[in-house]
């Protein structure tokens, strides 16, 4: 069986849909699977052993306009895939693989794309299934008759290549850390939007604290569209922090993140990636639901406050961002401080 994949496009979602992807290489061991995803989703799968095949699939660039539409379209039906599992929720996915002319169509009935599916399977109803979103990916296949029945695992893991993580230790260590050091890697940003973002001058002050507790370095995570944030956070911390923002690729993240040894970050793709390395997690959340979203590990601390609007799920808030300006300082610190516990550094 040739089997296509699409892969969703947010990092924090690729992650949380690893059990399924898993799930569909152990129940096809001799199929030939190809993944079709966003580049940066592409390279969080690179390692991993789940396909035979990774296909970037970059509509800002090799695929932009209708041209590189063809092209893709063109690559796809020259595989000749069997069936084509969309994981990915947009009506775009299941044009695309009717486009490649993949006889067998599966989905999630949603985004009006029925028509285009082959089997086309009903969206899960509040309650149906548990609430965690690594299980809306399982179900699609439960319901297609590729899972006896849905599984659940505490943690949710990455593999990180040992060449992987001896690359990042050179990266670390050239950027001026201690080999020793106690790394709290921050990812202050959230590609979703700025009201997942925790204000920085509230990172700066709970970064302080723990500092004047434990002899560690701040590592400062981010895409270049985060600079701006990562700049206040430096400029607010008593002791000058080793800031990769927009210096590294998500390709670079689980290795990076696993040679630190607590993460500290808001719902973002980042918190998900350093979970899956294994690293203790503090998570902010404010405008969405950690029963959904939260990182698929045991070793996590969800901060959160919420008021009567939250969780909302707006990409940006039209009020006054209750939901982060509530989460104190104090209450950041004595989570990281609690997870520090456990570390062999502290």
């Amino acid at each position: 069986m040739n089997i296509l994949l699409r892969a969703t496009n947010w990092v924090g979602d690729a992650i949380m849909a690893l059990p399924a992807i898993r799930a569909v290489r152990q129940r096809q061991p001799t199929a030939r699977i190809s993944i079709l995803a966003r580049p940066y989703v592409a390279d969080i799968y690179r390692d991993q052993q789940v396909c035979d095949e990774l296909i970037p699939y970059d509509p800002k660039g090799e695929h932009r306009g209708f041209s590189g539409r063809e092209k893709l379209i063109s690559q796809l039906r020259s595989r000749k895939f069997d069936v084509a599992l969309l994981l990915q929720n947009a009506f775009e996915a299941a044009w695309l693989a009717w486009r490649a002319q993949v006889p067998e169509r599966i989905g999630y009935d949603r985004d009006a794309r029925g028509l285009l599916l082959t089997k086309s399977i009903p969206v899960p109803k509040p309650g149906e299934i548990p609430a965690h979103e690594k299980f809306y990916y399982l179900e699609l296949l439960r319901r297609a008759g590729w899972l006896d029945q849905l599984t659940d695992a505490p943690h949710i893991a990455l593999r990180v290549p040992d060449a992987a993580r001896q690359r990042a230790a050179r990266t670390l260590s050239e950027a001026g850390s201690r080999p020793a050091a106690l790394r709290v890697a921050v990812g202050a940003g959230a590609s979703y939007g700025s009201a997942k973002c925790w204000p920085p001058d509230r990172f700066a002050q709970a970064l302080n604290s723990f500092l004047s507790h434990n002899d560690a370095e701040v590592i400062l995570f981010g895409t270049p569209g985060e600079f701006a944030v990562s700049a206040a956070i430096a400029a607010g911390l008593q002791r000058p922090p080793i800031n990769l923002t927009g210096k590294t690729s998500i390709a670079d993240l689980p290795a990076l993140l696993s040679q630190c040894q607590v993460f500290l970050g808001n719902d973002s793709g980042a918190m998900h990636v350093a979970a899956a390395v294994g690293l203790p997690v503090v998570a902010i959340f404010g405008p969405t639901d950690p029963d959904g979203t939260a990182p698929v590990t045991p070793r996590a601390t969800i901060v959160q406050q919420k008021p009567y609007c939250s969780p909302c799920f707006l990409r940006r808030c039209p009020t006054d961002h209750r939901c982060m300006t509530a989460v104190t300082p104090a209450s950041v610190e004595s989570a990281l401080l609690s997870r520090a516990k456990e570390l062999p550094l502290a």
